[in-house]
């Protein structure tokens, strides 16, 4: 039949309806029927009926409003008691907003909710995608109580939001039914569950414990059955979570169920694990509990349960094994078996599960940070949680706090505090506490001496909970990031020569450890060498020859001639006084340590008496040259002037005295400069310019 428009409109699903609005267009939905074929639904609108395959949401839910949004893969989910589940989910929002929070929760409302990671019920057991716009929720080792409507909840600097319906979980137990009824000997088995699995689910069968090998992975089992054989099933890849054992008729046959299949405990308490056995036959001959992994040793001939382990059968067909000062190595599948004269229970079903956890303080969140203390949320988080509802009890510096009864405990922390938590009822095996790190120590290796060019490692470690990360330093520059508090020198250079320290820190705090000096040894580098003065040496003088380099232990020096085999002297310098001829070559400077040798050149070269009169007479013949240059030039001027004379006064004597007198000008100087000349030739250091000065001056003027 039509609906009004102010009746909503039903999306058609697989296999029922789930009501909600669409709305194509303004006031365009009149109306809308449900079929329920699983292919296709039907939207009637006035006069045409339109086939809407692509708005069939095939299990899927997805609600949206003004860009926020919310998507389910499914809204019915059946799940076998002890399996994990896993519950597709997306949701979106703008992509101007930031999102705050995520949330699932089954209890409290939308304004309130109670997040599933706080709750101790679930402690262990949960998990969020961490992906962006994932809202995937994941629990393991289900149990019936599970059983909830599941919704997610995501909030954003401007709004929250909330998936509704949620998605609804049914944890279901398996039960074998036995159908005897065609035939007195002949049976059929069906694996049954209080909820509809996935179609493709595949099952095993048990038959006394052990697998049936001929049975096919069908949730029925047909056979010529023994009142002695018990059978049970279990969903492939969930065979932890095995259906209890039943018999064929009545309550007498070879059975054995475990009361829990999985156990939850603490480190340091005691644990009680049950079981329940028949016989067919009346008389049993020994019982025993072992561990998986250690073959069928019963459990109170091992030694590392020694004075540890009992077994209590305070009624008939009930077997108890208690374990006492659980450690986590403690952690195993325990089983049960029994022996008659004719059989033996030998069963590769699961037995019980044992988890024994430790109770650990985590940071959840910072939320300030102050000069002296830090603002935190912490969490107690264990591995597992054990069955019932138990509140928490927070310690600290070793004082109850009795204002914090859940999971997490915000409070101000100074650096010396110590935190722990336990379960109420529990104090005895709280958390170890935590603080922040103490004073990190450091190691070197080698221990011995460093030398370059080997491989070196710095190692701090230190006493802190939550373990500490570290850091090293060089000075006050960060190292590159290494293995956790490990610094590793391929190769050791000198450059690497200095101090380091380490910095350890968490949550909690920060401290730095105490300096280590790292003394790379190394051979001698290339020497420097110099000479002093650096000016022109002459004979006579004295000159400093210096070396020095660059070497760890200090270099020694020594300063050999070439061609020499002795060394010259020994140290940085190495002076030569009265410096003669034969001083002059090569030289070299061996620096060496218990590393090796490094050597270096230098050439001596140095100027003799000889050659300083030789650049002497160069100097003083440049000086007569110049000094006749201006002479030769009032030669020349005097000469024009007697000639213009003559020409005004004509008188032929004077002309004819003055040419004569010329004449003896030029050839005295001839003479004079071939005189000098031999002179200079002949004895260098008689002729001073000084003295020719003198001598010119005579000639000229006399």
């Amino acid at each position: 039949m039509l609906r009004t428009p102010s009746q909503p409109p039903q999306v058609c699903w697989p296999q029922f309806c789930v009501k909600t609005s669409l709305n194509f267009s303004s006031n365009s939905l009149l109306a809308a029927v449900c079929f329920t074929a699983a292919d296709s639904c039907w939207v009637w609108f006035p006069l045409l009926i339109i086939l809407l395959r692509p708005l069939c949401l095939w299990g899927q839910l997805v609600q949206s409003q003004n860009d926020y949004g919310v998507t389910y893969t499914s809204t019915q989910i059946c799940a076998v008691k002890g399996s994990t589940v896993v519950i597709g989910c997306w949701f979106k929002y703008p992509s101007r907003v930031n999102v705050l929070k995520r949330v699932w929760f089954t209890k409290g409302n939308d304004n309130n909710p109670e997040d599933l990671k706080t709750d101790p019920v679930y402690a262990g057991r949960v998990s969020y995608s961490p992906q962006r716009k994932s809202c995937t929720l994941t629990i393991r080792d289900l149990r019936e109580s599970n059983s909830a409507v599941y919704k997610f909840r995501f909030e954003t600097d401007q709004k929250h939001f909330t998936g509704l319906p949620g998605v609804t979980l049914t944890v279901t137990a398996l039960q074998v039914h036995v159908d005897t009824s065609s035939y007195p000997d002949w049976g059929t088995l069906t694996c049954q569950s209080s909820c509809q699995l996935h179609d493709r689910t595949s099952y095993i069968w048990y038959k006394n414990g052990q697998k049936i090998s001929t049975q096919s992975d069908q949730n029925w089992y047909s056979d010529y059955l023994n009142p002695s054989d018990s059978y049970s099933c279990a969903v492939r890849g969930h065979e932890a979570s095995t259906s209890p054992s039943v018999c064929i008729n009545g309550e007498r046959c070879n059975r054995v169920n475990y009361s829990n299949r999985r156990i939850c405990a603490f480190k340091g308490s005691s644990v009680d694990i049950s079981s329940t056995y028949n016989s067919y036959e009346s008389s049993i001959q020994s019982t025993s509990w072992f561990r998986s992994g250690r073959g069928s040793e019963d459990l109170r001939e091992d030694s590392q349960y020694a004075g540890r382990v009992e077994v209590i059968e305070t009624e008939r067909g009930r077997s108890t094994l208690r374990i006492r000062d659980l450690t986590e190595s403690d952690s195993a599948q325990y089983h049960f078996k029994f022996k008659t004269q004719r059989f033996e229970w030998k069963s590769s079903l699961p037995g019980t599960t044992l988890t024994v956890t430790v109770l650990q303080v985590k940071v959840s969140r910072i939320i300030s940070v102050h000069e002296s203390q830090t603002e935190a949320e912490l969490k107690c988080e264990s591995s597992c949680s054990p069955a019932g509802r138990l509140s928490f009890v927070w310690f600290k510096n070793g004082q109850k706090d009795m204002t914090q009864q859940t999971s997490t405990y915000t409070d101000c922390f100074y650096p010396g505090d110590n935190i722990s938590c336990a379960f109420t009822g529990y104090e005895d095996y709280r958390s170890p506490p935590v603080y922040p790190p103490k004073l990190p120590s450091v190691s070197v290796s080698p221990s011995a001496e460093i030398v370059e060019g080997r491989s070196v490692t710095l190692t701090c470690s230190g006493d802190a909970n939550p373990a500490a990360n570290y850091t090293w330093y060089k000075e006050d520059e960060p190292l590159p990031v290494g293995p956790e508090g490990v610094h590793h020198f391929t190769s050791i250079s000198s450059e690497d020569r200095g101090n380091y320290f380490c910095k350890s820190e968490n949550q909690y705090g920060q401290i730095n450890s105490s300096p280590v000096f790292i003394n790379v040894q190394y051979a001698p580098k290339l020497p420097s060498v110099s000479v002093s003065p650096s000016a022109e040496i002459v004979e006579g003088s004295s000159v400093t020859l210096t070396c020095s380099s660059d070497a760890n232990p200090a270099a020694n020096y020594t300063w050999y001639k070439e061609d020499e085999d002795s060394p010259k002297t020994s140290g940085h310098n190495f002076t030569i006084s009265n410096i003669r001829p034969e001083h002059s070559g090569r030289y070299y400077c061996v620096a060496q340590n218990s590393r090796g040798t490094r050597n270096s050149t230098l050439q001596l070269t140095f100027v003799t008496r000889k050659s300083e009169i030789i650049i002497m007479n160069i100097i003083r013949l440049t000086l007569v040259v110049l000094m006749l240059i201006p002479l030769l030039v009032l030669s020349l001027w005097t000469r024009r002037k007697k000639r213009i004379i003559l020409k005004t006064e004509p008188n032929e004597p004077v002309e004819m005295t003055e040419m004569n007198s010329n004449q003896s000008l030029q050839s005295m100087a001839g003479v004079f400069k071939i005189n000098w000349i031999k002179a200079f030739l002949s004895k260098p250091d008689s002729i001073s310019p000084k003295m020719f000065s003198k001598r010119w001056e005579g000639w000229i003027f006399s």
